[in-house]
């Protein structure tokens, strides 16, 4: 299954459509995202979403953000999804070797991600791309709350 990586620039409904797919898949809760908002997304300076498709469909993306911070400039995957009949056969790889090689060229000191303990595929997948796991926790607050 030949798998090609592209750039998020411009929105369409095929854009609209695969998000609608994917996004699910990776949240429940995750709300939808309007053309106006995918195209928000796109325009975002720090943020690079990643798109593979294979036999000309979108079947999974990624988010890169990158930022500069006092420690060093970093980088950070986040909301990796892959769609359903598409897992195992590469894309997730695909995508994150071209993270791995945007943030190396940004110049980014880390390349950081996160991964419920439940995905064990997922989390096998980081491991053999060269993630290792480290000893943190993970904080949230919704500031809304």
């Amino acid at each position: 299954m030949p798998v090609t990586v592209e750039t998020l620039t411009e929105v369409d409904d095929e854009i609209v459509e695969a998000f609608d797919r994917l996004l699910p898949q990776l949240s429940q809760t995750a709300n939808r995202l309007d053309r106006e908002a995918l195209a928000r997304l796109a325009a975002t300076e720090s943020t690079t979403v990643l798109m593979a498709r294979s036999d000309g469909k979108i079947v999974g993306t990624l988010s890169l953000v990158m930022f500069a911070i006092p420690s060093g400039f970093r980088a950070r995957v986040e909301d990796v999804v892959v769609d359903d009949s598409a897992r195992g056969h590469g894309i997730g790889a695909a995508l994150i070797e071209e993270a791995k090689v945007r943030a190396g060229v940004a110049g980014a000191r880390t390349l950081d991600l996160t991964s419920r303990a439940s995905r064990s595929a997922a989390n096998r997948l980081y491991e053999r791309l060269g993630f290792h796991a480290r000893e943190s926790r993970v904080y949230r607050l919704a500031p809304t709350d």
